[in-house]
């Protein structure tokens, strides 16, 4: 049986630790508790990894955490070979905090990207080390340029944070989202705007996922590739630190 967790990560973006109670073991050995700071794998983001910690200091090693049948059902999934908790168990949730920051920086540089690229998107994957964007667009663009255009944004230090709408204003504005072939993240009665800017000056679109609270926080970032996907799709990889130096943190 499945139960409602309070996704935590949804109003605190950095916290990186929390105490829950196991409200159910799946089949497969998914955990599920009453609340979690690990986000679940969604809108091109990996979930998170990290682990549980239980009363006599023992851990179960988390390797990914993931969605179950709906967006309010969250499954953490052990690594092989990990203890098995008991219903109702306290636990302390610990998530790889490296990772997930690295993630949310990453997160957050694909959405400076579509400030400068402002063409419809097609496809996106968020990693630790490269994140892609596909755009439905034809035109030539220089990487250069491009790099040179978001770390202005970067560097401009805007201001990240998140505005909630319902999904009644959603539907209403169907405007505001960029992706093309991906459903925001709806149906739960609320829906997350990822504003960047003061007033939103900048960007602003729905996202259920992690992002950092400054674009400075981003770093250095690069245009590594722009490969031609079709007649009018074009893929941007993006990597951290510089074309000179792209293995900088």
């Amino acid at each position: 049986m499945t139960s409602t967790v309070t996704a935590l990560f949804r109003e605190d973006f950095y916290l990186s630790t929390c105490e829950a109670s196991v409200t159910a073991i799946l089949e497969d050995g998914g955990i599920e508790l009453d609340q979690t700071c690990f986000y679940a794998t969604s809108g091109g983001q990996p979930g998170d990894t990290g682990f549980l910690e239980r009363e006599d200091g023992s851990r179960i090693a988390i390797a990914n955490t993931r969605h179950g049948a709906s967006k309010d059902v969250i499954v953490h999934v052990p690594a092989d070979g990990q203890a098995r908790p008991a219903i109702g168990e306290k636990l302390v949730l610990h998530i790889d905090w490296p990772r997930r920051y690295r993630l949310m920086r990453m997160h957050t540089a694909c959405h400076l990207l579509s400030v400068v690229c402002p063409y419809p998107i097609t496809g996106a994957a968020v990693g630790e080390e490269e994140s892609r964007v596909d755009f439905d667009m034809s035109e030539t663009i220089d990487k250069d340029e491009v790099t040179a255009a978001l770390m202005k944004l970067v560097e401009a230090n805007h201001p990240v944070y998140v505005q909630w709408i319902t999904d009644e204003e959603l539907a209403a504005n169907p405007g505001i989202v960029k992706s093309k072939n991906v459903r925001p993240p709806s149906g739960m009665g609320r829906v997350s705007l990822v504003c960047i800017g003061e007033s939103s000056s900048i960007d602003s679109q729905p996202c259920g996922g992690t992002h950092v609270s400054e674009t400075q926080e981003v770093g250095a970032i690069h245009i590594a590739k722009i490969e031609k996907k079709g007649k009018e799709n074009r893929r941007f990889r993006i990597r951290f630190g510089t074309a000179e130096n792209p293995a900088a943190p």
